[in-house]
């Protein structure tokens, strides 16, 4: 099943989260809209929107501030695209030239603050303060996340323990805060906020795991960006991590050595290397234990029409090709 199918039951809603997206975003500065206009409409999924929409519908109604709630995780999102691709020196997203590429890193690095300190004025204009204390929290953690990933880069001793506190931090925070954010918004108990944080997180998990998966797995044209970025950027993912642990003395120094310098010529050794150790396969089975998670946080849930659409969202994002 696609994605535009799954979430063809909140299409209006999408619309609507997209005019917020425009009407938020407009500057009288011209190169600030001409980026901003470049990332936005450049062809990503929209996840985190869509998951907060549809864990909100699992109340019975998806208001006007959850329209806005939607545009400003997306708002977070994208400005740490922004500075990812800069700090990254990647020139291609989506198939497209990224902003940095196009614009230079300059001024990249400032919309990226533009977008958040929108972002920002955003969150006030809700006025509720339980909002603003995720989203800050959400915020800060996602820097941290991006700051620790940066320690391990090019360090082939970085542990699963430590990879998976990055990808808490830089990834599934902020699928978290879609859930929490949906019960505060709607008036929820505490304990219905913490199964869809819970929700939010797992897809946050789920979704950071496919992607590294697809790192050294994907095909190039669809998942919208070369294969092995993730090597060239010193960057260690569990995939990697797999593969040194269940591979031959000379195959782990083949890995070290190109983490060390983001060696991507030995992209296909490596690649081979992980078809021997399963490590893929090894990812792909972490990935449906969050999905299993899933499922019994959704058991706790009464039942609906949006349930069964997460549901279908979870699954349709552990075997994503892109």
């Amino acid at each position: 099943m696609s994605l535009d199918n799954i979430t063809s039951p909140i299409k209006i809603h999408l619309e609507s989260v997209n005019d917020v997206i425009k009407k938020s975003l407009s500057s009288d500065i011209p190169i600030i809209n001409q980026i901003s206009s470049h990332i936005i409409s450049s062809g990503g999924k929209r996840m985190r929107p869509i998951l907060h929409l549809l864990i909100s519908g699992m109340d019975g109604e998806i208001k006007e501030v959850n329209h806005k709630i939607a545009a400003i995780i997306e708002f977070i999102h994208t400005a740490t695209l922004l500075h990812d691709d800069v700090v990254d020196q990647s020139a291609k997203r989506r198939n497209i030239q990224t902003a940095n590429a196009l614009f230079g890193n300059a001024a990249s690095v400032l919309v990226g603050d533009f977008i958040y300190s929108r972002s920002f004025q955003m969150m006030v204009a809700i006025d509720d303060m339980k909002i603003m204390n995720i989203l800050s929290n959400t915020t800060n953690a996602i820097s941290e996340g991006e700051v620790l990933q940066l320690l391990n880069s090019h360090n082939p001793d970085v542990s699963e323990e430590q990879y998976f506190k990055v990808i808490q931090f830089k990834t599934a925070k902020l699928f978290e805060a879609c859930g929490s954010l949906a019960g505060i918004a709607n008036n929820n108990n505490s304990e219905r906020i913490n199964l869809y944080a819970r929700l939010g997180f797992h897809f946050g998990i789920i979704f950071q795991l496919i992607d590294d998966i697809l790192d050294y797995s994907g095909n190039a044209s669809q998942i919208g960006k070369n294969l092995g970025d993730d090597l060239s950027e010193g960057k260690i993912t569990l995939p990697l991590i797999y593969a040194m642990k269940g591979s031959t003395k000379s195959q782990r120094k083949l890995i070290n050595e190109a983490i060390k310098v983001g060696d991507i010529s030995k992209l296909p050794d490596i690649i081979s290397i992980m078809a021997d150790t399963k490590s893929i396969a090894k990812v792909q089975t972490k990935s449906e234990e969050q999905l299993s998670k899933i499922k019994l946080v959704l058991d706790k849930l009464p039942n609906n029409d949006y349930k069964k659409i997460i549901k279908d969202l979870a699954e349709y994002c552990v075997s994503r090709k892109n």
